[in-house]
């Protein structure tokens, strides 16, 4: 018998995306699809979303929706099946999904976020018509609410999956907004949605799931500690036998090097030829010399848990071993202005792109020689499976995720055609810097390179695996809640 899951989510991959998180949403059904589930996500309205509706048919109206008017609309999209929160008031805004151009949060977040969730947990209660979800799987703060709604509601017994994707972002809010929740006044309190004399969306989603999701084994330990449990290490340890770490897979149709438009030229495992037209490519995209020195690519956030700010410091010692570097990514802007400076420092061996290109991320997967990724800390991160797929070997700090997708390239890994990748520990400079000088080394040796890029290519990175896994959660949750 198909399972019937409701996913609540605040991005989806290819309608709405600023990180790692919309592209999950949006693969995540198609892989459980195989396992028989079947899969409806609510996403809010924005404008990107509602242009590509289509025909949509609205399936519920709300006169006063935390005081707007508002609509769920049924639609098909690109093989999603969706319900989108249509809510001018809320989501019908120039910006980012969360702030305006500037980068500051939208004021009314709280709200915006609190209606997306309200939604959630009336499709769990039965409010459309002739569809009921058996499970609910919620993702981060925007919409972990819905948990909140449903354990305080009609739907308390309908099992509740959230699903963390970065603990440092965690929906936190005064305690003035409380009476606009519409929640019992029961919710109120240690156990509910109070957070540290305020309200806590994550935290109180966190408190009501009947299971805690992380996206990797690694990264499920790590926020158990007082280091990244970002004041919630107590809550989670106490609620330990709830969480479990499920690795993130991509999609391997979208990110496929045989088949990729968006590149120069496709290639494989087996005759990685093509990559010397992409990387030519490369080149010319970012003004980089054209030789025969690594070229390390970085596709990333610019900001301080990525490690951007190590980076600043490692160029100077990158382009001294000969290597050249292009960087796709935005941020914090001292951190934008210093990789711009660095770009006119070193010209023909830095290339900087500020913003953020789809198209361009898989070129530079394509061409690139290594990915760069020393972050303080990683949930799982997808630019490096996005690398081992492609043969852009990832140089990754030993933390979360990162720890558990790659092989680090020590001799014995080496000699046994079984390294992916370079690993270094700590997030330290002198640390970043071994690791690019040992790229540099191993890179000179073009088979022990090549033997490594095709090691990284027949990684399982899909996400066949890990919807297995949240099949049997999900099962389990449904003979426990029976």
């Amino acid at each position: 018998m198909t399972m019937k899951l409701l996913s609540v989510a605040s991005e989806i991959y290819p309608l709405i995306k600023t990180g790692g998180l919309a592209d999950v949403v949006g693969a995540l059904p198609g892989a459980l699809e195989g396992e028989g589930v079947s899969s409806r996500t609510l996403v809010p309205g924005y404008p990107s979303v509602l242009s590509r509706l289509g025909k949509a048919k609205a399936v519920r109206r709300y006169d006063d929706l935390f005081g707007a008017s508002a609509a769920v609309l049924a639609a098909k999209v690109d093989g999603l099946d969706l319900l989108v929160l249509d809510a001018p008031a809320f989501f019908a805004r120039e910006g980012g999904p969360y702030g305006d151009h500037g980068g500051n949060d939208w004021a009314d977040n709280w709200r915006r976020f609190a209606a997306l969730s309200r939604v959630g947990a009336d499709i769990a209660e039965g409010a459309l018509k002739g569809w009921r979800p058996d499970i609910v799987h919620v993702h981060d703060w925007q919409a972990a609410m819905t948990a909140a709604y449903m354990r305080f509601g009609p739907a308390a017994a309908v099992p509740k999956v959230v699903t963390i994707h970065n603990l440092a972002f965690q929906g936190r809010f005064g305690a003035d907004i409380f009476a606009g929740l519409g929640l019992p006044l029961e919710a109120w309190g240690v156990d509910g949605v109070e957070y540290y004399g305020g309200i806590g969306y994550l935290k109180a989603g966190l408190v009501s799931a009947d299971a805690i999701t992380t996206v990797s084994p690694t990264y499920a330990q790590e926020i158990r500690s007082p280091v990244h449990g970002m004041g919630l290490d107590g809550l989670i340890n106490g609620r330990v036998d709830r969480l479990h770490g499920l690795l993130n897979g991509v999609d391997t149709d979208i990110w496929n090097p045989l088949a990729d438009p968006l590149i120069a030229k496709p290639y494989g495992a087996r005759n990685l030829s093509g990559r010397t037209a992409n990387r030519r490519a490369l080149e010319k995209k970012f003004g980089l010399d054209r030789d025969d020195g690594p070229i390390f690519i970085i596709v990333s956030r610019l900001t301080w848990q990525k490690g951007m700010d190590l980076m600043i410091g490692a160029i100077d010692h990158l382009v001294g071993l000969g290597a050249k570097l292009a960087l796709l990514g935005s941020g914090d802007h001292p951190l934008e202005g210093a990789f711009l400076g660095a770009a006119d420092r070193h010209r023909g061996r830095v290339g900087v792109q500020i913003g953020y290109d789809e198209p361009l991320s898989h070129l530079m997967q394509a061409g690139g020689d290594a990915i760069l990724i020393p972050s303080r800390f990683e949930p799982c991160g997808l630019t490096q499976l996005y690398g081992l797929r492609y043969g852009c070997v990832p140089v990754v700090a030993r933390v979360g995720g990162l720890a558990d997708t790659v092989i680090d390239a020590n001799e014995a890994a080496v000699s046994a055609g079984a390294a992916t990748g370079v690993m270094f520990a700590p997030s330290d400079p002198l640390a970043l810097y071994g690791a690019i000088a040992r790229v540099v080394e191993l890179h000179r040796d073009k088979a022990v390179w090549q033997a490594m890029q095709r090691a990284a290519m027949r990684s399982d990175v899909s996400w066949h695996h890990s919807a297995t896994r949240y099949a049997a959660l999900y099962r389990a949750l449904l003979a426990e809640a029976a």
